[in-house]
C-alpha cells in the first residue's frame, strides 16, 4: 500500500508519475510528508485539494514536454494525410496490392483545418507554432470567443476563435490538447464526433478520459470519421479486450508523447530542481 511505503520510509517528499495517488493513502500520510512533486505536467492523479489540508504541497512539471507533445500531434497529422499507418498495416498483413493498385485517399495539409480543443494553452500554442509553417489554418475552441490578451496568435489571420461544435464541424483535423478536470471528463463523445467530418480525423495527445472511449469505439466502427489517433487511453494500456486494439481506423501510441529521449532527460532535471527549490525555502510550479 502507498501509505505503508511512504511511511515505513520517513518520506517528507514523494515523487509520482501518472500513478494514482488515492485519497486514503493521503489520509494516511504521515505529518512528515511535506511535499509531493509529479514528474509530469497533469496532476489529476492526485487529490491536491486534501492534500493542501493536510500540508502538503503539490508541483508539477508544467512545460517539459511542451514541443516533445505538438510534435507528437503533428506526426499523426503527417501520417493521417498521407495514410502512413493504413499502409504499413497492408504490409505488415503481408497485402502488397497497394503498390499495384492505390487504394488509401492521401493529400496536402497545406490549407487544411486543424481544430485544437484547449489549444490557447502552452501545447495548443505549440501546436499552432509548427502547423502554421506548414501552411495549416487553425481553429482554436473557446468559451470566451477570444484569444487571453497578449496571445502570440492574438492578431493572426490564419488563428481563430470559434465555439467548439462548429471547431468540430470545420477541421480537417481535431486536436485535443486541454487538461483532464471534472468539466473535460468524456467531454469528446458520440454528439461531438458525429458534429465531424467524415473525412475528418481526431487525435488526443491530453489524457484518455477527455474522451468517452465507448462512445468513440461505437462511432469508430461506424466510420463515423476517418480515423482516430490516441496517444493516451483511459486505460494504459487499454484492457486486453478493448475493441480500441482492434478497429481498423483506430490507431494507437503507448503514450509516447512525453518519452522522447531528450524529454525525459528535461524531466528529470527539472523534478530535481522543484526539490531543491523545495529545500532551498523557495518552493515553485504548486499547484494546489
Amino acid at each position: 500500500e502507498i501509505a505503508n511505503l511512504v511511511n515505513s520510509s520517513n518520506a517528507e517528499i514523494i515523487i509520482t508519475k501518472e500513478m494514482e495517488v488515492p485519497l486514503s493513502a493521503v489520509q494516511k500520510f504521515s505529518p512528515n510528508v511535506k511535499l509531493m512533486c509529479e514528474a509530469g505536467t497533469g496532476y489529476n492523479n492526485i487529490p491536491i485539494a486534501d492534500a493542501r489540508a493536510r500540508g502538503i504541497d503539490v508541483c508539477n512539471i508544467p512545460t517539459y514536454s511542451t514541443e516533445s507533445v505538438a510534435h507528437m500531434v503533428i506526426t499523426y497529422v503527417m501520417n493521417f494525410s498521407a495514410a502512413i499507418f493504413q499502409q504499413a498495416k497492408m504490409l505488415h498483413e503481408g497485402n502488397q496490392s497497394n503498390f499495384r493498385v492505390f487504394q488509401h485517399p492521401i493529400y496536402e495539409i497545406t490549407n487544411k483545418k486543424i481544430g485544437l480543443i484547449g489549444g490557447s494553452g502552452t501545447i495548443g500554442t505549440a501546436v499552432a507554432d509548427v502547423a502554421l509553417p506548414l501552411g495549416m489554418d487553425v481553429l482554436i475552441s473557446s468559451r470566451s470567443g477570444r484569444l487571453p490578451k497578449g496571445h502570440k496568435y492574438e492578431n493572426n489571420d490564419r488563428v481563430k476563435v470559434v465555439p467548439l461544435d462548429e471547431l468540430l464541424a470545420s477541421s480537417d483535423f481535431v486536436s485535443i490538447n486541454c487538461p483532464l478536470n471534472s468539466e473535460t471528463r468524456h467531454s469528446i463523445g458520440d454528439r461531438e464526433i458525429r458534429l465531424m467530418k467524415p473525412t475528418a480525423f481526431l487525435i488526443n495527445t491530453a489524457r484518455g478520459a477527455i474522451i468517452n472511449e465507448a462512445e468513440l469505439i461505437n462511432c469508430m466502427k461506424d466510420k463515423v470519421i476517418a480515423g482516430a489517433g490516441l496517444d493516451t487511453q483511459e486505460v494504459e494500456p487499454p484492457a486486453a479486450d478493448s475493441e480500441l486494439w482492434t478497429i481498423d481506423n483506430v490507431f494507437l501510441t503507448p503514450h509516447i508523447g512525453w518519452r522522447r529521449l531528450e524529454t525525459r532527460q528535461r524531466l528529470v532535471d527539472m523534478t530535481t530542481d522543484n526539490i531543491e527549490s523545495y529545500i532551498g525555502g523557495k518552493i515553485k510550479n504548486v499547484v494546489n
